[in-house]
């Protein structure tokens, strides 16, 4: 009797005790469950509000040293997105959008290159190109055209009007853009406005050329021409000497147009950049370099 006793009780604690670990191991494997799914959840959420994506911004070649400053700061108001850059001449940009390049924001240098890609473009859409989400199209920025020298001045330019005066002489090498680039279209206006012939300027070997701004500054910067034309923007960074700023009824307003694509697959992500591109701190950013802000 006794040892049946025994027996008995030997095999209640045993049950007991495996009782005892599996109500253990239940409540573990409830509290990582309830756990799991609290991490997703917010794992999720966090994921969502904080998914890594790329914008490509193509922005006209003066915006350069102002967007990359702008970059760094935008890390700060969101930091999941990483904005990637195309700086060239605007009609570059524009020919690379309309070939298939990927591209979730365009700025451009002058209102034509939008216009050009903008079905609400009017007449300057002579493609019938349609890429630009026009309910997010904006004026951002306005520059102004000026005529720079190297340092030193060496051959004593002083204004717009002399600069006509020594081209139609002979006696200057200017570097401007060229036709497709914004700045050489407004040079061109500058040249109608002086009743000067590029043709015969070239000809006569008076004019360089650049394929963007940048070019046109790095000749004037390295002495290579007697002065170039240029925006304000550029020769600040540039540390160059401006001797005339041309007026708008030389060559219009230069106004800087900015828009999502249509081809864009953040379409919220590049609302917000271009949103920001608005604010506060970037207008401090633009406004250093000369760009007056339009928002």
């Amino acid at each position: 009797m006794k040892k049946f006793l025994s027996v008995l009780l030997s095999a209640l604690l045993c049950v007991s005790l495996a009782a005892c670990a599996s109500d253990t191991n239940n409540a573990g494997n409830g509290g990582s469950s309830a756990g799991g799914a609290n991490n997703t959840g917010d794992g999720g959420n966090a994921g969502e509000a904080g998914e890594a994506v790329e914008l490509i911004v193509f922005a006209a070649a003066s915006m350069q040293e102002t967007m990359e400053e702008i970059a760094e700061l935008y890390k700060e108001a969101a930091p999941n997105v990483t904005i990637t850059y195309n700086f060239d001449s605007s009609g570059t940009l524009k020919t690379q959008i309309q070939e298939g390049a990927d591209c979730d924001i365009f700025i451009s240098a002058a209102p034509k290159q939008m216009n050009q890609l903008d079905a609400n473009g009017g007449e300057e859409n002579t493609e019938g190109l349609d890429f630009v989400l026009s309910d997010t199209r904006l004026d951002l920025l306005e520059n102004k055209v000026t005529l720079a020298v190297p340092e030193g001045n060496p051959a004593g330019i002083e204004s717009f009007d002399q600069l006509a005066e020594l081209l139609e002489s002979g006696e200057v090498l200017l570097a401007m853009g060229n036709e497709d680039v914004p700045v050489g279209q407004y040079t061109q206006k500058i040249f109608a406005y002086y009743g000067l012939e590029e043709a015969a300027l070239a000809s006569a070997g008076k004019l360089t050329y650049g394929s963007n701004v940048k070019e046109v500054t790095t000749q004037v910067s390295e002495a290579a021409v007697d002065c170039g034309i240029i925006y304000a923007t550029d020769a600040f960074s540039a540390g160059l000497t401006v001797v005339d700023e041309a007026t708008a009824e030389m060559c219009g307003q230069v106004i800087y147009p900015a828009a999502v694509l249509n081809i864009t697959q953040h379409q919220a992500e590049a609302q917000a950049f271009l949103d920001y591109l608005s604010t506060d701190d970037a207008a401090a950013v633009f406004e250093s370099v000369g760009f007056t802000p339009l928002t």
